[in-house]
């Protein structure tokens, strides 16, 4: 695959932040360490502290980024929302701010823009995922096609999750297909309704079978995640095992009966 000169200048870099500056400052060194030049860079605040705003102006003069705020905390589908919406280059590469590209990304990476260049129909290039997409096949340069099977004997719910947060690169006229992020809404909730669009919608995307290779997710203890989950769905008692197990069925019933309506 000839990689074409210079295509990291029809990125831009998107990352959404709230109130982990330092998590923002240990991304944007690890892109700059491996040498990676965005086209831009846009920062979406969402409604931070006002020490925090004060620390990332300063962190601006130094990466020369674009800072998209609001007055106050509006949620997750608000704010990259309001990113996207500043974006002018061709693709964007998502980020959540408590990520970092680990060394295979810079490889990889440019590999995924020729993609996008060669095959217009592609939507989305996933990069990192905390479980394998279930249901793919081959596609190139170690990303599978990622294939929905809404029947319901394809039971395994993660199916629906064509779409994520999590890292990744997309074509900056993506709410042209997908529509925008419901805002008002938990970020669970916003990610998931956005994922059932995306399928409706004949979402097209490749998903980098490694997923573990090209990002740490980090998450310090003085800049903890801010999203939390149930302690029974993170449990390893058997029980639990067994109460998530028949939970996961009813969600997968439930999700099909809703991208069918």
């Amino acid at each position: 695959m000839d990689i074409k000169e210079n295509i990291y200048h029809e990125v831009t870099l998107l990352v959404t932040h709230y109130n982990r500056v330092k998590s923002l400052a240990r991304l944007l060194n690890a892109f700059e360490a491996l040498g990676i030049c965005f086209g831009d860079i846009v920062v979406s605040d969402d409604g931070s502290k006002v020490e925090v705003l004060e620390q990332l102006v300063l962190l601006q003069s130094k990466f020369n980024f674009r800072l998209i705020t609001t007055p106050a905390n509006k949620g997750l589908g608000n704010n990259i929302n309001k990113g996207q919406d500043a974006v002018n280059t061709p693709y964007t590469l998502y980020v959540q701010e408590d990520f970092e590209p680990k060394p295979d990304f810079k490889l990889k990476f440019p590999q995924a823009l020729q993609l996008f260049e060669e095959d217009a129909s592609l939507d989305i290039a996933r990069f990192y995922a905390y479980f394998g997409y279930p249901y793919k096949k081959p596609y190139d340069n170690g990303f599978a096609k990622m294939v929905f099977k809404p029947g319901i004997w394809a039971n395994n719910h993660l199916k629906f999750y064509a779409y994520s947060d999590h890292p990744h690169l997309r074509r900056s006229s993506f709410f042209e297909k997908f529509g925008r992020y419901p805002e008002g809404l938990k970020g669970d909730i916003t990610e998931y309704k956005m994922a059932i669009s995306f399928l409706k919608n004949k979402g097209n995307g490749i998903f980098f079978e490694n997923y573990n290779d090209l990002f740490y997710q980090k998450n310090s203890t003085d800049e903890p995640s801010t999203m939390g989950r149930a302690s029974w769905r993170e449990s390893k008692h058997p029980l639990a095992l067994a109460l998530r197990a028949i939970y996961l069925q009813f969600k997968l019933i439930n999700w099909t009966i809703n991208y069918y309506r």
